[in-house]
């Protein structure tokens, strides 16, 4: 996903300290840089060349099959407007090896100084296949050496490398001189993951090994601090050849300047995996393999392949591969559901009705999840104060009647896992059965219920006071697990009060207050990461006065939000986050503009913005009108991509179409489906056997309806 780039360029900093002249800059002030998401992330749809996935006791890493080009980046790219290498930082890897030869010797990474020509780099791999290392100098050298060698003199900068016994930092001091520091005693190719955590400073260097205690050299010298990085190359998992590739898995590898990374993952509860930033690509796998069973699985087996008809993905599949001939795709079981890993390319032909389903009352969202299990299963907002809300089971004929719920005025569901657990929470409006709604008395709640296998039905779990919730957003951060709720109003008039993030506390099994964050009339949020960054976008709706306030993103920094950047919205009620190749987008979605006592205005500009690298902020990037928006929803179909708007008001109907758009490139989106609705109130975009469906929800009519998309 090559959004990491734009993100690094977007949270480096761009600060910048002089060194001994006006010219040298030295790359100081940056945040943790993912090397590994960085190179494997630039394109989602497929693994990038020279690299394969393999799983070694219920845990992935990856595998270098060769020492390609996909695998080496300019540092220019990460190392921001900055010519000299940080003075101070750490390197955090996670990896697993076999044993290997003693004499030999892998790199990790390394940080090369521009080719010129000499041979043996990857455009003349074909002649150097034999993977032989360098021999080992004996355990007579001292820990910290100076070493020339015509392999790597005038063409290293910076590397990670090891044999069987040692780690080894190199750099490149004074004269040109290629000097290492050994770590001896890490007996890293052991066939088990270990994390590591190399760290820099001004008179010390230490190797922490799974959160053990740390080796520490003491070097004659201290590390460069002129180190100079113009027109270098990062090359993963190689220094750009045959010789010397790594042949072990690589899971984790963090560039931390600056600081002591050791902190940040240490003490751990699973040192072996201690984690800093792993690739998206890596996570959420079986972890039988490490529990109740220390043999792990050999790397070199890979996932077997099931191929035949429809096969249902259930907790016993999970991490296996799964070939359609029908659906002419490769698919993989996460334990609940098959997620695509190749597929022959579908294109949308027309959208058509499939289910006109009728609801107890009008409908303020709907919330499409799956249950292990269960299958896909709805979640309504039902308007009404006595009938209550409902969750609908799909079947082949469309929804059904699952489970009621006594609800009060139902503004929104949302579905979030906790591990193996299902959870749904639901807000209420208008307050509880023996205590009417009071707006003055802040009387109303949020209800979180829990699915309960043995009942096969969801209970009630936990209830949390809101103030006119608008919307929840659950998210993870570090293996945490976090609610925010969208506190909308409190009494009549008040709009600008705190919204709420909750975290779940593991001793009291429950969900506590975290932090609070100011907002004005909120209405949605939305959570999203972009390498390992992670965000929270709130759409602020109006202040008491008018429409036109800003909506905040929020960037999390230090286990907690910090304002990252403010843009004006005009009765912001949605937004929605999406990418398109290395591109990242963020829409909102107006309702209208209001001020004082003048009259709306309902057909107004809903807004994409795009995050820009050089600017280092989301910039506009299309306007496109609607009429009281109140959701947008991103689906891809094979390469096409599409955003669908709940057209709700336009100042005289609520019968008006909702627009289906489509992803043009350069022309942006261009409305292709034109969607009849009456006060639409949500989209929402779910896949069943092969097949893709949107079902809206209608907040001025007591029915939702399903359209099945028509692909070829």
């Amino acid at each position: 996903m090559s959004s990491l780039i734009l993100m690094q360029l977007l949270l480096l900093g761009l600060r910048v300290i002089d060194a001994t002249t006006d010219t040298w800059r030295h790359c100081t002030d940056l945040l943790p840089l993912d090397l590994l998401s960085f190179v494997l992330e630039r394109d989602t749809s497929k693994l990038v060349p020279g690299v394969q996935m393999r799983q070694a006791g219920g845990v992935r890493g990856v595998h270098f099959s060769s020492p390609h080009t996909s695998m080496s980046f300019p540092s220019s790219q990460l190392l921001v407007n900055c010519d000299l290498f940080p003075k101070e930082f750490s390197i955090v890897v996670t990896l697993k090896v076999a044993n290997i030869a003693p004499k030999r010797n892998e790199y990790i990474f390394s940080l090369m100084e521009p080719k010129t020509g000499e041979k043996g780099d990857i455009l003349d791999s074909n002649k150097n296949r034999g993977i032989s290392g360098e021999e080992d100098q004996g355990e007579e050298r001292k820990k910290e050496r100076r070493v020339k060698s015509n392999d790597e003199h005038g063409r290293i900068i910076l590397g990670l490398r090891f044999s069987g016994k040692c780690l080894h930092f190199l750099f490149k001091g004074h004269g040109g001189v290629v000097e290492h520091w050994v770590f001896r005693g890490a007996r890293l190719a052991d066939n088990q993951w270990h994390t590591l955590v190399l760290t820099v400073g001004g008179q010390h260097v230490r190797l922490t090994v799974d959160c053990n205690s740390p080796l520490e050299i003491i070097p004659s010298r201290p590390f460069p601090s002129d180190l100079n990085i113009q027109g270098s190359r990062f090359h993963i998992g190689s220094r750009g050849r045959w010789k010397g590739l790594f042949s072990g898995l690589l899971r984790q590898l963090v560039l931390v300047p600056g600081s002591d990374a050791t902190n940040q993952i240490c003490p751990s509860s699973d040192p072996q995996l201690a984690t800093l930033s792993v690739p998206p690509l890596l996570l959420d796998l079986p972890v039988s393999g490490r529990e109740g069973d220390s043999r792990l699985t050999s790397h070199e087996t890979e996932e077997r392949v099931s191929v035949g008809l429809e096969r249902t993905c259930s907790e016993l599949l999970q991490g296996q591969l799964w070939f359609s001939p029908l659906r002419k795709g490769l698919y993989l079981c996460d334990g609940t559901v098959w997620i695509t890993v190749l597929e022959d390319h579908k294109r949308l032909d027309y959208v058509m009705e499939h289910q006109v389903l009728t609801t107890s009352s009008e409908t303020h969202d709907v919330e499409v999840f799956q249950v292990p299990g269960m299958g896909v299963m709805a979640a309504m907002a039902h308007r009404s104060k006595t009938s209550g809300s409902a969750v609908y089971l799909w079947t082949q004929s469309g929804f059904k009647l699952y489970q009621n719920f006594t609800t009060h005025e139902a503004l929104v569901w949302r579905h979030f896992n906790m591990g193996k657990k299902v959870f749904l929470v639901v807000s209420n409006s208008g307050g509880g059965p023996n205590n009417h709604f009071n707006k003055e008395l802040e009387t109303d709640f949020s209800v979180i219920y829990k699915w309960s296998k043995r009942r096969k039905k969801f209970v009630q779990f936990q209830s949390l006071q809101t103030h006119c919730a608008r919307d929840w957003e659950a998210f993870t951060i570090n293996r945490q697990t976090y609610l925010a709720v969208a506190n909308h109003r409190q009494g009549n008039n008040n709009h600008t009060i705190n919204s709420v993030i909750y975290k779940w506390n593991r001793s009291t099994k429950s969900f506590e207050v975290h932090q609070m964050l100011p907002t004005s009339g909120a209405y949605d949020w939305e959570f999203f990461t972009v390498g390992p960054y992670h965000f929270l976008v709130v759409a602020n709706a109006f202040d008491g006065v008018t429409t036109s306030v800003d909506s905040v993103i929020y960037v999390w920094v230090n286990g907690g939000f910090q304002v990252f950047q403010t843009i004006k919205t005009f009765c912001a009620t949605d937004w929605e986050m999406f990418q398109i190749g290395s591109r990242v987008f963020l829409v909102v979605a107006n309702g209208h503009r209001l001020h004082g006592n003048g009259p709306s205005r309902y057909a107004i500009n809903s807004t994409i913005y795009e995050l820009d690298m050089n600017g280092q902020l989301f910039v506009r990037f299309q306007d496109i009108i609607t009429y009281s928006a109140v959701d947008w929803e991103f689906f891809s179909l094979g390469e096409e991509h599409f955003l669908v708007v709940a057209n709700s008001f336009n100042g005289e109907s609520y019968s008006l179409n909702s627009i289906l758009y489509r992803w043009r490139g350069y022309e942006g989106f261009v409305p292709v489906h034109w969607l009849p609705t009456i006060g639409c109130s949500d989209w929402e975009f779910f896949s069943f056997k092969g097949e893709s469906y949107l079902i809206y929800s209608s907040a001025k009519a007591p029915l939702s309806k399903v359209f099945k998309l028509k692909t070829y």
